[in-house]
């Protein structure tokens, strides 16, 4: 069984920055930050297919936010700059089973997920 467990979020003034960490128990190829805001439905924000090394970003964080990834630690991160209003959310790590063979960003297509760590940006 895979386990996460994010680590990072906190409270920023827009324009500001942040690094989520996500530690795993194990590496899987297919990894990702998704975020869910109040009211809303969760979204993913970035992923990355560690065989190919390819990342995805949502048009709303492009240029802004960057996903890695870490082995030899463990441990997936967003660094997350020029944060913005409505980048406020709970932030979620999660990972699709050792067969996955794409990244979609679909919710859905992720079989492990961590318990997510809240990122407030204010203006």
């Amino acid at each position: 069984q895979v386990q996460l467990a994010e680590s990072g979020g906190g409270s920023v003034q827009a324009g500001g920055s942040l690094r989520l960490s996500c530690a795993y128990t194990s590496s899987l190829r297919c990894m990702g930050w998704f975020r869910q805001a109040p009211g809303k439905g969760r979204e993913a924000v970035a992923r990355i297919y560690s065989p190919s090394g390819n990342s995805y970003y949502a048009d709303s964080v492009k240029g802004r936010f960057t996903i890695s990834q870490d082995n030899a630690k463990n441990t997936l991160y967003l660094q997350m700059n020029s944060l913005k209003p409505e980048d406020t959310a709970m932030y979620y790590c999660a990972a699709r089973g050792a067969s996955a063979t794409s990244c979609p960003s679909s919710v859905g297509a992720y079989d492990y997920w961590g318990q997510g760590t809240q990122v407030t940006v204010s203006s």
